[in-house]
């Protein structure tokens, strides 16, 4: 019996890697580390190799022992530190990069693939669900203001018999049966509306049962430095935002 699959799966949750992080590394798929983890399938013999030298593992234990938290990281106090500091403190938020936005919409509901995702570390509520994403447009930008990418915007989760109490013009980031949208939140009983800061970009119109995911965006991290807005004009458009949308609703 080969204990390959159960090691690399230890190594990876020990060295906090992703499924994608660590297939890159060894030039792999990701699926075929899945399939290796999982026993549907054995590695080459140049893969066995790879890993052993990079993490100093004899391909004897590799491959015939099962390996010990311990034996990887060396010491047992530096597993305590790290396990105490991440789990009493702060909340693991998953982040949706765009490297796993499209395996996202395929597995948001996989615990294994969320578990996979890479995680951010924040001093948030722990009982509350989080869902970082790492924006990769400019559909949320307007000349030099609003998110870009790089930017990191944090969503707290939407149950789904909350969709009624949605704040119209709400940042929400959502998550359909294709893709994975930011964007302005505007909701009629009829429609929902979905609306880009880029004005080159049109607006996008759902049904109900298109939503998979729902994440309203709390906080974000910008890559650059903001200028000072004025916050009561940002209001003020924000208001004749939402008195527009309800006018052209009248007049359909």
């Amino acid at each position: 019996m080969s204990y390959f699959g159960k090691n690399i799966r230890k190594i990876r949750n020990v060295k906090k890697l992703s499924q994608q992080a660590f297939a890159e590394l060894f030039e792999l798929k990701r699926g075929t580390l899945g399939a290796y983890e999982e026993e549907r399938s054995e590695p080459r013999i140049e893969t066995i190799i790879k890993i052993a030298n990079h993490f100093s593992i004899t391909i004897d234990d590799l491959l015939t022992k099962e390996l010990t938290v311990n034996k990887l990281l060396k010491f047992k106090d530096d597993l305590a530190l790290q396990g105490s500091f991440d789990k009493e403190k702060f909340a693991r938020i998953p982040c949706i990069t765009p490297k796993t936005e499209t395996d996202y919409v395929l597995y948001f509901d996989k615990p294994h693939f969320i578990e996979d995702l890479p995680k951010l570390h924040l001093p948030l509520n722990r009982e509350k669900k989080y869902r970082g994403y790492l924006i990769s447009n400019l559909e949320m930008t307007n000349n030099d203001k609003g998110y870009f990418p790089k930017d990191v915007i944090i969503g707290e989760k939407i149950e789904t018999e909350d969709y009624s109490k949605i704040e119209n013009s709400s940042l929400i980031l959502l998550v359909t049966t294709h893709k994975i949208l930011l964007r302005k939140f505007y909701q009629t009983s009829e429609k929902i509306t979905l609306q880009a800061t880029n004005k080159n970009i049109d607006d996008l119109e759902i049904k109900l049962n298109d939503i998979k995911e729902m994440w309203c965006v709390k906080y974000c991290f910008l890559k650059h430095l903001p200028e000072n807005q004025n916050t009561e004009l940002e209001q003020k458009l924000n208001f004749l935002e939402q008195e527009f949308m309800k006018l052209r609703e009248n007049f359909k």
